[in-house]
């Protein structure tokens, strides 16, 4: 399996992966796919990822710029990661958020928060901050991992595109 920046002609396959692999999550919104693609359309998508075998794309994961009211900067949201439901719990997802930390860290990134599984997403360092918030999730699901520097404080805003806006 190869990892690398998604490249122009990924976009469909990345629709279709996402939309498969969030069809049946219990805690999906239904428009994991289309959010990809807002986030494509508005500039926010800093970094796009996807894992391929010999064949074919097997798993994407998104990375894209949040806001937080103290001001800090370089923090990124994670999400949607996906992998088709029928590779899942093979490492893929694994592989893919892992790369995007790293290249997050490498290019100066300071932090990265999501909205997810905490026994998950703990093994990759990320953890519950209770002086962090985001008003769209409980916050035992709401956690943060610092690159570099201290944690910020306040609330995170994610990009427009998850509120299925779209930025002018």
């Amino acid at each position: 399996m190869a990892i690398r920046p998604e490249r122009g002609g990924d976009a469909p396959t990345i629709f279709a992966l996402t939309e498969a692999a969030f069809r049946d999550m219990p805690h999906a919104e239904g428009d994991e796919q289309q959010l990809v693609d807002r986030l494509r359309a508005d500039g926010d998508l800093a970094l796009s990822l996807v894992a391929e075998d010999a064949t074919r794309i097997v798993g994407h994961v998104a990375f894209s710029p949040v806001a937080i009211s103290d001001g800090s900067e370089g923090w990124f949201g994670l999400g949607p990661v996906s992998v088709w439901p029928e590779l899942q719990r093979q490492g893929i997802g694994s592989a893919l958020i892992k790369r995007g930390i790293a290249d997050l860290r490498e290019s100066g990134g300071r932090g990265i928060v999501l909205v997810g599984d905490p026994a998950y997403y703990a093994r990759f360092g990320f953890e519950c901050d209770p002086a962090l918030r985001y008003d769209g999730a409980e916050p035992r699901y709401f956690q943060r991992l610092v690159l570099e520097g201290d944690a910020p404080r306040g609330a995170v805003n994610f990009a427009p595109a998850f509120s299925g806006a779209r930025s002018a």
